[in-house]
């Protein structure tokens, strides 16, 4: 028996030391990222200061490693990789060799973010070793490689190899289009079947298009709505489908709706500024609708509505306006919007001077941020969901991914003009001034967004991963007309994609109005709701838009405002 237990413990021991090896290794490569940082002034872990270690953290997790990897290579090939659903599929359980390699890389995950979180250093510091650490156990999943992933394989011997030669074909043409299908892109198209609530263009400049729909009503409110949504994203993410389109179902309640359909940057708008997007578009898409509906007169009022940036935009134009003596709001709904940028989520990590010197450098005086870019970022802040899942599923199965508008719209990216890019970088996400007043002057005037005398709406999604709860909901703290906070269930997209017939996710309220200084403190106090928070929204907006008229017979206003295009428009079709 002792003889026995003396080869086992000689038979373990190479494998003892190399655990030892390895997590000395791991210590090395963690301590290289703060003494080195990185050669680019733009990358966000430049300049990461010297990394220590809490010594009780270490030991506890190098005591788990080691016993978690003993018991691992005790059972052998009979691991098994558990409840990730990269592995769940019954292949992987009936391949050893997959299921081990599987089960190696989830024990090396948990210990690397183990580690990470063993660092002592400031907050942000450490969240960028964690964002870095996710991506590299991310793109490192044996699931990525034919090798290891027993599902392709499978598939590859029961297709006789076609599957091989279709995810050879979809990587091709991904290569040709510059970025991974997420959808069926050929099974949508703009103004077709996506974008088609009824409309037309009623007026346009270089920097977008107003879009007026046609009423579904005989009467509509005597207050139009406008809609400003985000300038890094095309509009019908508020038009997908009949079933799904924000717009139509604001316009089925009786609204007079107004779109601004941005325009995709080109060459010939590398110079524009964060101060033309607010004088040349939010305010004249403002006053513009006004002349429409004959709200300019006096006493005139509008309701408006911002998405995400649109809403930091449409909130601006608000304030500037207000430094002039100009109150055009009835009401202002932000969805998902950011005023005060002090929780800005993972975002933050990219964010520092140098980066900020780096992009100024780049484009500050000229230039255009690629679209193409932009969507990357987005993507690899959720990289096992918005990127792996489509290169498994594409390239080594050979799978043509689902229709879904809603990732055909995701993949339909734009441009920002450099100048406007640089400034929103600077001045919000970095130095996080908007939400002081006077601190900004924008279209030459001084930026207080507390002079905004409107009632506002705002909503923020529990689950959003770019524009925080927490950020959505410091708008309370910033804004000084009569408030409604709601919380939805889900992301930053559907969450606010979730209209009422669907009977879907749940939105929270709180009945007493309270808005305290945080929002874990108004939770405490919020009730869950059933269903879609589309209908307090519209009930809360009825109460704002005036009295009830005919409906108009055309579009736009006499021979200054007159349709000239049927929506979407030809401003949303232009791709980046």
């Amino acid at each position: 028996m002792k003889h026995a237990q003396a080869t086992a413990a000689e038979t373990f021991a190479p494998f003892q030391q190399a655990l030892t090896q390895g997590w000395e290794k791991a210590l090395e490569s963690f301590q290289s990222l703060g003494a080195q940082g990185t050669a680019s002034a733009g990358a966000p872990w430049s300049q990461m200061p010297k990394l220590s270690f809490s010594g009780e953290k270490l030991r506890q997790l190098q005591e788990q490693y080691v016993s978690e990897a003993s018991a691992l290579w005790q059972n052998g090939f009979a691991a098994q990789a558990g409840a990730d659903k990269r592995f769940a599929g019954a292949a992987w359980g009936g391949n050893p060799v997959s299921s081990f390699s599987a089960a190696i890389y989830l024990l090396n995950a948990r210990t690397l973010m183990g580690m990470a979180d063993a660092v002592e250093a400031d907050a942000k510091t450490r969240s960028r070793l964690r964002f870095a650490v996710e991506q590299w156990m991310a793109a490192s999943a044996p699931s990525n490689y034919l090798a290891f992933n027993a599902e392709a394989q499978k598939k590859a011997l029961e297709t006789q190899g076609e599957s091989i030669a279709k995810g050879i074909q979809n990587l091709l043409h991904d290569l040709q289009q510059g970025h991974v299908s997420m959808t069926d892109e050929s099974a949508f198209e703009v103004g077709r079947n996506v974008g088609t609530t009824e409309g037309a263009v009623v007026f346009e400049n270089d920097l977008f298009q107003l879009l007026e729909y046609k009423p579904l009503t005989a009467k509509v409110y005597e207050r139009p709505l406008l809609l400003v949504p985000p300038c890094i994203n095309k509009f019908y993410i508020l038009d997908l489908q009949p079933e799904n389109s924000l717009i139509r179902y604001a316009v089925e309640q009786g609204h007079r709706v107004f779109v601004v359909s941005w325009r995709n940057p080109d060459a010939s708008m590398a110079h524009y500024t964060w101060d033309q997007y607010i004088e040349d578009a939010a305010i004249k898409a403002i006053h513009v609708t006004q002349e429409i509906t004959g709200q300019d007169k006096a006493g005139g009022k509008i309701d408006t509505l911002g998405f995400c940036v649109g809403g930091t935009i449409l909130s601006t134009a608000l304030a500037v306006l207000a430094a002039r003596g100009e109150q055009p709001a009835a009401s202002v709904t932000l969805l998902t919007t950011l005023l005060n940028f002090t929780d800005t989520g993972v975002l933050d990590i990219f964010i520092d001077e140098n980066f900020v010197k780096f992009r100024e450098m780049q484009m500050g005086q000229g230039g255009l941020l690629q679209g193409g870019e932009l969507a990357s970022t987005f993507s690899f802040l959720r990289p096992n969901d918005l990127v792996w899942n489509y290169v498994v599923g594409n390239y080594l199965k050979g799978e043509t991914p689902p229709p879904f508008d809603l990732l055909y719209w995701n993949s339909d990216a734009t441009n920002l003009p450099g100048p406007m890019y640089c400034w929103y970088l600077r001045n919000t996400y970095h130095e996080n001034k908007l939400a002081v007043p006077g601190a900004l002057t924008v279209a030459g005037e001084q930026v207080d967004l507390g002079a905004i005398e409107a009632p506002v709406y705002i909503y923020g999604s529990r689950e959003d991963h770019i524009v925080p709860i927490g950020g959505a909901y410091a708008s309370t703290q910033v804004l000084k007309g009569k408030k409604r906070f709601v919380m939805g269930a889900s992301g930053h997209i559907a969450g606010v994609i979730n209209p009422p017939a669907k009977k879907k996710r749940s939105h929270w309220i709180r009945a007493d109005g309270k808005l305290p200084a945080t929002q874990a403190e108004w939770l405490a106090g919020a009730t869950e709701h059933p269903g879609s928070w589309w209908t307090d929204w519209s009930d809360w907006l009825k109460t704002h838009a005036g009295k009830q008229i005919a409906a108009p017979k055309a579009y736009g206003k006499g021979s200054a405002y007159k349709a000239s295009e049927p929506a979407p428009g030809r401003y949303v079709k232009a791709k980046a």
